[in-house]
């Protein structure tokens, strides 16, 4: 249903060919605890359909719990069929939560770099990584007691890694965290486990994505 009203809306934006979104991540990109129609990637389609370009209903290679080693893998199982309008990559909260060397993400985080770049054709105006948002804010976090300026000042240190590593490659890295921390222990922002971004969430970083995404899709849609 949901694929049939995204490529309604991209025929009313009057393109042949609907723009082809690959988004690759964990539970964030997968929208653990909201409808389909909430996850961020799909609300971004349903925007980039609105505003012009018309966009099918994206592919998403993601779940609750995977590591970057984990999304490597599922990567190369993956059936995916490239070249892709648009790779998004949002991966490193659960290298965290698992106590994860920096080092490994860092080798991990670039070689997931280069499968997206490979995925979306070799244009790195087609790829965009997401920071990572700061869960230490949340209920959850609260309730079990865990330390919030330690969870902060970790994923501070894997955004630095990811963002280093974006630009030294010519891509798009977008910042959510400061969203997450500013509103992210609001509930309506939230799931009911008190940890996962709500759709509300998910809208405001759709908000923060579509303009860096879509004069580039605007330029080269097929």
């Amino acid at each position: 249903m949901l694929a049939t009203l995204l490529l309604m809306a991209a025929a009313g934006a009057g393109a042949a060919t609907p723009a082809r979104v690959l988004a690759l991540g964990d539970s964030y990109t997968i929208g653990e605890g909201v409808p389909e129609a909430e996850r961020w990637p799909v609300q971004l389609a349903a925007r980039l359909a609105q505003d012009g370009v018309a966009c099918a209903a994206p592919t998403i290679v993601a779940r609750t719990g995977w590591t970057t080693g984990e999304l490597l893998a599922a990567i190369e199982q993956a059936n995916l069929a490239p070249p892709y309008d648009l790779v998004t990559l949002l991966i490193g909260v659960n290298n965290q939560y698992r106590g994860y060397p920096p080092e490994q993400y860092r080798r991990e985080f670039d070689a997931l770099l280069e499968r997206a770049l490979g995925l979306a054709g070799g244009d790195t105006a087609r790829v965009v990584v997401l920071s990572i948002p700061d869960w230490g804010v949340t209920p959850f976090a609260r309730s079990a007691g865990r330390d919030a300026a330690r969870i902060a000042r970790e994923l501070d240190g894997y955004d630095a890694i990811a963002r280093e590593l974006a630009r030294a490659r010519g891509v798009a890295y977008i910042d959510v965290t400061t969203t997450t921390r500013a509103r992210g222990a609001e509930p309506d922002m939230l799931t009911s486990d008190g940890l996962h971004p709500s759709g509300r969430m998910y809208a405001l970083w759709t908000e923060a994505v579509l303009p860096v995404v879509l004069p580039r899709l605007r330029d080269g849609v097929r």
